[in-house]
């Protein structure tokens, strides 16, 4: 029986360090002819490398399916055993974590209702003391890396050796176009903090419709995420949960034929010499924005001064409205979006509110 146990925790590190890493499997298990078939179905592909589905489900408002519980944890371990395949599930709570180690689940994942609030983060972690599973933290609801970063210090405190991200995109007022916010840059910031770390992209969760996954999945790849975790069904549009994000098996492997894998790095030194003559351009122009905005500022606190002598508020809205409608026009000659320019011109215009407010009140 060890002996068996130190294969199987070999072949999930195999998967785990495996490049690009794919994750896919139902939102719920919610048969036990379901999460085989799909097991069996996903194995054909030969391109999933670890099988998830949701045995517990935090779902808003009560009456809707949350999970077929336990018992649905004897049929993934019938899954893995007719396919190989390990298997991955969602905890939220110490009983839930006892009871995937008991029941040899292979991979674990921390949900973003759970990443959101410290108190269950710490009841996950504490109840991971001392196993030895890997550990994958989706990003919190809201878009705070604060929350998630904490995640990931509990459980590292905890002993998990092997810990991943999961980013699956942010709540976000006013959002239409996604179930779930991408907001990209947040993402980007989270890697740029942790390197090292397994970073895989979860489009499911960010479309929350299935026409859009492969466009998602596309831009993950191409800012150089691990993997991508989706979700599949044997039925998608008869699925208990999520019914709309999900696709079959088959429509997976389509997918993931389709997409165009990259990679961070060539060994070529035409490539790099090219590619440090663009970059030495683009610190010259940073620098030179550096100094333009510097100058910038200059100009606002005159401003401000001006203001302050004769108690004139700083906030002046038809001064800014017609900023930015002079930016639109001039950022669509230029190929720039309209979101980069309210992001942008955003953050200035706060820049020079503090600069112009710290004036106001010398």
């Amino acid at each position: 029986m060890e002996s068996t146990q130190v294969v199987n925790k070999e072949l999930v590190l195999e998967k785990w360090n495996k490049r690009p890493l794919i994750i896919s499997g139902p939102c719920s298990a919610e048969t036990e002819e379901q999460v085989v078939e799909t097991a069996v179905r996903l194995h054909k592909t030969g391109k999933v490398d670890i099988m998830r589905a949701g045995i517990w489900k935090p779902r808003t408002r009560p009456g809707s399916f949350e999970g077929i519980g336990t018992k649905g944890l004897p049929w993934l371990q019938q899954a893995k055993k007719l396919t190989g395949i390990p298997i991955a599930i969602e905890v939220a709570t110490a009983k839930q974590v006892e009871d995937a180690l008991h029941f040899d689940i292979d991979v674990l994942w921390i949900g973003a209702r759970t990443t959101v609030n410290p108190f269950s983060v710490q009841e996950v972690a504490d109840a991971l003391r001392g196993a030895d599973v890997p550990v994958l933290i989706k990003n919190p609801i809201n878009p705070d890396l604060e929350l998630w970063i904490g995640a990931v210090e509990r459980v590292a405190k905890a002993g998990i050796k092997n810990i991943g991200l999961i980013h699956r995109g942010f709540s976000s007022y006013g959002n239409t176009e996604y179930r779930n916010a991408p907001m990209w840059h947040l993402a980007i910031e989270m890697k740029r903090r942790h390197p090292g770390m397994l970073f895989i992209n979860d489009p499911s969760h960010i479309c929350g419709r299935r026409d859009i996954l492969q466009d998602v999945a596309q831009k993950a790849i191409d800012l150089d995420f691990d993997g991508l975790i989706i979700e599949s069904h044997i039925d998608p549009d008869k699925a208990w949960s999520d019914a709309k994000q999900q696709i079959t098996p088959e429509r997976l492997g389509e997918m993931l034929d389709s997409i165009r894998w990259r990679r961070e790095d060539v060994a070529s030194e035409e490539f790099h010499a090219a590619l440090e003559k663009l970059r030495q351009q683009i610190n010259q122009l940073d620098d030179e924005l550096m100094q333009i905005l510097g100058q910038r500022m200059k100009i606002s606190e005159k401003i401000g001064q001006y203001k302050k002598d004769n108690d004139i508020t700083i906030l002046q809205t038809n001064r800014w409205n017609n900023i930015l409608e002079r930016a639109f026009r001039k950022g669509d000659q230029l190929g720039l979006s309209k979101e980069f320019i309210t992001k942008y011109f955003d953050a200035v215009h706060m820049e020079s509110i503090n600069h112009q407010n710290k004036i106001m009140n010398s």
